[in-house]
């Protein structure tokens, strides 16, 4: 296969507007024809690499790397960013639309934010989420697409370029406790769901919902990087991976409604469930320093005052 069938491969399969040559890979989750075990042999030469997505970030095992500074996110806020919805047949899809832009980070310049989209298991009890840490999977993940902004918009520059696409992951679980319809930013938005029930469906979405309000007040400081691949086909080794520690709350019903509602095709197929890549092997991780005000130093400070109590009395 030559560069440039690989190129609009890879544009096909980040870019949800374009109909192309993807559509001749006939990739899935669900069958054992066409599942992640034969994406090596029927998507090469990436999905064989050797710099695949997801893996296990083991956090004993992850370096210090005193770069990766806080983010600067632009128009996260925005409550008109996020502009369509769709069922892919392989996940659901948000688009967001231009002027949404991440840096910061250690990352090599500022990228443009293109859509995000969920991978999950089979409803709350089966997680789903590609990533997991330190072997824990969680329910669900959610992946926000970002490109070099130097390469306006040119997809096939990007997969083309080690750096040219940046991935937040962010890991999503169930609420403690017995909450329903929360947080409602996630109510909203799996308020769409049955509307596009089937493979190729999609509609506008109202204004009203953030990413800001979506990510939940996460600590979007604290982080694993690595180097990696996207984790679909045509699974291109040219994504600067972020997935952040700390993960979104959903109550449980929503996160069950993914699994319950959406299908791979038309209403007589299968339901969408464990659309998640299985882990790849490790690469290099890297993550800031812990912090001053940690378990282990607050209990040693607390065990101080309290020894400083004790002979106090005496």
């Amino acid at each position: 296969m030559n560069c440039l069938v690989v190129a609009a491969l890879a544009v096909c399969a980040l870019v949800p507007s374009v109909r192309g040559a993807s559509d001749a890979i006939a990739w899935c989750y669900h069958q054992p024809s066409c599942n992640d075990t034969k994406w090596p042999t029927i998507a090469a030469p990436f999905c064989n690499g050797t710099r695949q997505s997801p893996i296990d970030i083991v956090s004993a095992s992850a370096t210090v790397n005193d770069a990766l500074t806080a983010f600067t996110f632009t128009n996260y806020s925005s409550t008109t960013a996020l502009t369509k919805i769709e069922n892919t047949g392989k996940t659901l899809k948000v688009a967001i639309a231009s002027g949404v832009k991440v840096s910061g980070g250690d990352l090599p310049e500022t990228y443009e934010s293109l859509q995000f989209h969920l991978h999950w298991g089979n409803g709350s009890s089966v997680p789903g989420s590609e990533h997991t840490v330190d072997g824990k999977r969680y329910p669900m993940e959610l992946h926000i697409v970002n490109i070099k902004s130097s390469l306006n918009g040119n997809t096939t520059l990007a997969v083309a370029d080690s750096t040219g696409l940046a991935a937040l992951g962010f890991f999503i679980e169930v609420m403690s406790g017995n909450e329903t319809g929360q947080p409602a930013s996630w109510k909203n938005l799996t308020s769409y769901l049955t509307s596009i029930t089937n493979s190729g469906d999609s509609v506008k979405m109202a204004p009203g919902i953030s990413l800001d309000d979506l990510l939940g007040g996460v600590d979007r400081s604290s982080y694993y990087r690595y180097l990696g691949s996207l984790t679909t086909p045509t699974c291109n080794e040219a994504v600067v991976w972020t997935v952040f520690k700390e993960p979104i709350k959903v109550s449980k019903d929503l996160i069950d409604l993914f699994s319950t509602t959406l299908h791979v095709s038309n209403s007589s197929s299968p339901l969408m469930v464990n659309v998640f890549r299985n882990i790849q092997p490790a690469q290099p991780v890297s993550t800031q320093a812990q912090r001053s005000g940690s378990a282990s130093t607050t209990c040693y400070s607390l065990g101080l005052m309290a020894l400083s109590f004790f002979l106090g009395r005496f």
